[in-house]
């Protein structure tokens, strides 16, 4: 019997702890026969990708294949899709979850499975119903806040992946739309909920977390591109009144853009550290460029986005960064005032601005090597 469309959801499952992925694979297995879990992973060379299939029985399927690029979206798209495809069409379970390899990022993996699931698409008969970070509390403060590298945890996607863990960490937190955790920690738990989407939910513990819990919602592909993205970045939920939680945040924000020079002259006060920054920023000598800004595991990226049209529609442009961080309060009192100061101190004045910028056109591109060639 062919299963009816409705009943099939698909789900995406993320974490960067390969035990962790497995507890909640076998969580929801074991706690459901209707549910398959698909689980990749990738060769330490790049070039191969091994796909495991468990249901409650066991595994149902060993394989490991040839890959022509080695990056997550290809592989949903080269192996996964008709995975998902030919185990839909057994019917035999009623939910199917993705399991991409650890320290993915959920938003390449439920982006081209949503094209797949359109009316048309090889998987027309599922249902793409939510994407799930599992976290570790007790793990949390040291994974995200840590310089700890992908590569010296084992756990890069490719040969020259050198994101820091904290990085991949923060995204899986940032974009899923629900967040199971574990642990007890009350400074994970702040960390957690000051990062994850307003929009998501977290399930505390993975008891909580069962196939009909994921099958009754239903993902939006514009509310996680909007998570992603750092225009997304805002004040974060509200944490709990746990005394021992020593989380933090900042958001950082102003309608002047940025004086290159103090931008270079306070960046390492402003963005480097055991802390998590995201948002946007922009320039007086680029005043079409939106810009990102990206910290984690103490690093920093800067990047030109394009410009403020195309990317932001007709917001005006803004500088606004949140900063997540954790620390006892004295230390914590120090860092904010610390970040509170490079920020005031990075921003143009008034003065500076009063002929709506325009005597900055002229003046040498100090961010050119972090920002690219700029368009006049």
């Amino acid at each position: 019997m062919q299963p009816h469309p409705s009943t099939v959801s698909l789900s995406v499952l993320v974490a960067v702890d390969p035990v962790l992925r497995e507890t909640a694979a076998a969580a929801l297995t074991l706690g459901s026969s209707d549910v398959a879990v698909v689980r990749h992973d990738l060769g330490a060379d790049g070039h191969t990708l091994r796909r495991v299939v468990v249901d409650a029985t066991g595994v149902v399927e060993d394989v490991t294949a040839e890959l022509e690029h080695a990056c997550v979206s290809c592989s949903v798209r080269e192996d996964a899709v008709p995975t998902l495809a030919r185990l839909a069409e057994t019917g035999r379970w009623e939910a199917l979850v993705l399991a991409p390899p650890v320290t993915a990022e959920p938003l390449p993996a439920s982006r081209a499975l949503a094209t797949h699931t359109r009316p048309g698409g090889e998987l027309e008969g599922l249902r793409l119903s939510a994407t799930v970070a599992v976290v570790d509390l007790d793990t949390l403060e040291d994974d995200l806040l840590g310089d700890d590298l992908v590569g010296e945890r084992r756990l890069a996607l490719t040969p020259d992946d050198d994101r820091p863990l904290g990085e991949a960490l923060a995204a899986q937190l940032e974009q899923v739309d629900v967040v199971v955790t574990t642990g007890d920690n009350p400074t994970g738990a702040g960390l957690a909920d000051r990062l994850r989407a307003r929009d998501s939910r977290r399930l505390r513990g993975l008891h909580e977390l069962g196939v009909d819990d994921l099958s009754s919602c239903r993902h939006d592909t514009v509310a996680a591109e909007r998570r992603a993205h750092p225009l997304g970045a805002r004040n974060p939920h509200r944490t709990g009144a746990d005394p021992r939680d020593r989380s933090w945040s900042l958001l950082l924000s102003s309608d002047r853009p940025f004086h290159p020079e103090r931008l270079l002259a306070h960046i390492e006060h402003l963005g480097t550290g055991p802390v998590r920054s995201r948002g946007v920023f922009h320039v007086p000598d680029r005043p079409d460029s939106i810009c990102l800004w990206d910290g984690a595991g103490g690093a920093l990226c800067v990047a030109d986005l394009g410009s403020w049209a195309e990317v932001a529609g007709n917001r005006s442009p803004v500088t606004r960064i949140l900063v997540v961080g954790a620390g006892e309060r004295a230390e914590s009192r120090h860092t904010r005032d610390r970040i509170l100061d490079a920020f005031g101190e990075a921003l143009t004045t008034g003065m500076e601005m009063a002929d709506g910028g325009a005597a900055w056109l002229g003046e040498p591109d100090l961010l050119e090597p972090w920002l690219g060639s700029r368009n006049l």
